[in-house]
């Protein structure tokens, strides 16, 4: 008579061991507790993440004020300064303009970007705004601002370090960034603060717009945090689901007379 084999599906699977047991154990509670310290750690983000757009909110909004003078350099930083409106006087050197290669939704062009000497002789670079290719003629050479003392208000910014995918090139005259330590040796500059302000919008005709056009500064965070806490609970949940799943089945095993 010839042997005949059991389907691999009517074979009944002995209850694990104890060692088994253990690992698979060990392994569910290790993965639990990760996506809960992932969550709670999301969850510190997020207050985190509102409450420093409720702070640069406010300071935008916010009357301006006399930017950070050389005194105060050494303590600004992004935390407390970024996107602080400020307001400075002084006189624009228009011979040490720097263009940097921008595209906004005003289409592709430069940031002009020129250092205003204030009355102790520090330097700070003032980004005028924006101003196309065309305006600025196939040589880059943007027209240059006023040369009287001007008084300009606008948005503290910190320095920018050269871009990951296109690399500043002093010596070709190449920016992308507006990397304030760079752009200060490449023009010879002393004493310059390290950050740059946006200055504000100016008023101007919208049929003849007045280049550059300032008060383009985009203030973007994102703010995933919400939706990645809510990942990392459900994962979390899930191990705790698949864990009383085996558990179940474990029980199932040892104590089929009761069930």
């Amino acid at each position: 008579m010839p042997q005949q084999t059991v389907p691999a599906e009517d074979v009944v699977r002995g209850p694990r061991g104890p060692f088994a047991l253990t690992l698979l154990a060990m392994f569910g509670l290790a993965l639990f507790t990760g996506f809960i310290l992932l969550g709670n750690w999301q969850v510190r983000r997020l207050a985190w993440k509102r409450e420093l757009i409720a702070h640069v909110n406010q300071r935008v909004h916010a009357p301006p004020v006399a930017a950070p003078g050389s005194n105060q350099w050494a303590s600004v930083n992004a935390e407390d300064d970024e996107y602080r409106h400020v307001s400075l006087s002084g006189t624009l050197l228009n011979d040490r303009q720097t263009l940097v290669w921008t595209a906004t939704d005003e289409g592709s062009g430069f940031w002009v970007v020129t250092p205003l000497r204030m009355a102790d002789g520090s330097i700070v670079l003032i980004n005028r705004g924006f101003a196309p290719a065309d305006w600025c003629g196939r040589d880059g050479h943007c027209a240059v601002g006023p040369s009287d003392e001007v008084t300009i208000t606008g948005l503290l910014r910190m320095s920018e370090p050269s871009a990951f995918m296109r690399h500043n090139d002093p010596a070709k005259n190449s920016w992308y960034t507006r990397d304030v330590p760079a752009i200060a040796t490449a023009r010879g500059l002393k004493d310059v603060a390290p950050y740059f302000v946006d200055a504000d919008a100016t008023p101007h005709d919208a049929d003849h717009p007045s280049w550059p056009e300032g008060g383009l500064t985009v203030i973007n965070f994102p703010n995933n945090h919400l939706s990645y806490l809510i990942t990392w609970y459900l994962l979390a949940l899930m191990v705790l689901a698949g864990s009383v799943y085996v558990g179940y089945g474990e029980y199932r095993l040892r104590h089929p007379q009761t069930l």
